[in-house]
């Protein structure tokens, strides 16, 4: 998983907080799993969120979705549903305005596992 970061933010390692991830701990189907981030930030011009990227590093394609955001947007929150292929951490980093990225991390028990073509 931190190599997976570590390439998403160019190098840099996220910041703990500001980030709120919520996902199930127990998850009864891997192939439907909702999911919801939300991010302390204004989204003015001056300081916004760019994008959201979510990782699970042990599904067939970890990089799951990639979301970007501008002050458009009005509030730094979204609510997506993902395939999980096996228990695993989820991660959602996020990339802010003035360069910062946060993280924040998920434990999740998947029961019936998804992705089992790989896809």
């Amino acid at each position: 998983m931190d190599d997976l970061v570590r390439r998403v933010t160019e190098g840099t390692v996220p910041a703990e907080g500001g980030v709120r991830l919520e996902i199930p701990a127990l998850v009864e189907n891997g192939n439907s799993v909702d999911v919801r981030i939300a991010v302390d930030s204004p989204m003015t011009e001056a300081a916004h969120v760019r994008w959201i990227h979510l990782i699970a590093d042990k599904n067939p394609f970890p990089d799951m979705a990639r979301i970007h955001l501008s002050p458009r947007a009005g509030r730094a929150e979204v609510a997506i549903t993902l395939r999980l292929a096996q228990s695993q951490t989820v991660a959602a980093v996020v990339a802010h305005s003035d360069g910062r990225y946060a993280i924040a991390r998920a434990p999740v028990v998947v029961t019936l596992s998804a992705c089992i073509d790989g896809g």
